[in-house]
């Protein structure tokens, strides 16, 4: 009888004990850091935070030729056309969101939230969102709804997050570069002092890239910070009918 309220005791204190110990895993533990909170895109350069925390310099994507002519054709018009004090209209000036992988160079601050079974990566510009399900192994292209985020699933490998994302829209364009719809972004998130962290992106598309381009991006915590709301709707900017950018002026602007 005492063998069985022992063992049923050491039961109880498995099942209660579950929940906090997927908590820890989710928040941080011996080998799983707890990188929720505020983050900024850290300075560029080796003064812009501890020694040996500055990412190397992001090298260009090595587009296969007809792509890579396409990209020049575009970065060419769009100086032209600032030249002419007509600028492009772009995404931005559209009240669009930046999407993947784009998000991730955090033009304004960012926050990350490590919960059980996924990491929530909010960008306080657009209010973008994206979801990392943790654990679980990804979907088949053809079952994922391409969108601006696609459809991301990590998990934890020691101190490091590793993700692998799929089915962004071909329109959602990180720097001017083409991509397909079978682009696969693979990131490796960690620490690399205590208040920096480094997300080590890697773009891979066979078919506009010559080969993988990996470039990384540093964040530095904000402790205090707490995200503002972002919504795009006293954007004075438009695009008119030859895509040009065009600013409205007076009431009209609201």
């Amino acid at each position: 009888m005492k063998a069985a309220k022992c063992t049923l005791a050491i039961a109880c204190i498995v099942v209660l004990a579950t929940p906090v110990c997927g908590l820890a895993q989710a928040r941080g533990s011996a080998s799983v850091p707890d990188i929720t909170g505020s983050w900024e895109r850290n300075g560029r350069g080796a003064a812009a935070g501890p020694p040996n925390t500055a990412p190397p310099p992001a090298p260009q994507p090595q587009l296969k030729p007809q792509y890579l002519k396409e990209r020049q054709a575009a970065q060419q018009a769009a100086r032209d056309a600032d030249a002419k004090g007509k600028p492009l209209a772009t995404n931005a000036t559209l009240c669009l969101p930046e999407g993947m992988p784009g998000m991730m160079g955090a033009t304004f601050p960012m926050e990350i939230l490590q919960s059980r079974g996924q990491v929530t990566v909010i960008e306080e510009a657009f209010t973008q969102v994206r979801r990392i399900f943790l654990d679980q192994s990804q979907k088949a292209l053809d079952d994922v709804e391409p969108g601006f985020y696609g459809y991301s699933v990590g998990r934890w490998e020691g101190d490091t997050l590793t993700v692998d994302t799929i089915g962004v829209k071909e329109d959602v364009r990180y720097q001017n570069v083409p991509h397909s719809a079978g682009m696969r972004v693979k990131e490796r998130i960690h620490l690399v002092a205590p208040d920096i962290l480094w997300d080590e992106i890697t773009i891979d598309d066979p078919v506009t890239l010559e080969k993988p381009w990996t470039y990384t991006i540093a964040y530095k915590r904000m402790p205090d910070y707490k995200l503002l709301e972002y919504i795009c709707e006293d954007n004075r900017e438009f695009a008119d009918a030859n895509g040009l950018q065009q600013i409205r002026i007076g009431p009209a602007a609201r």
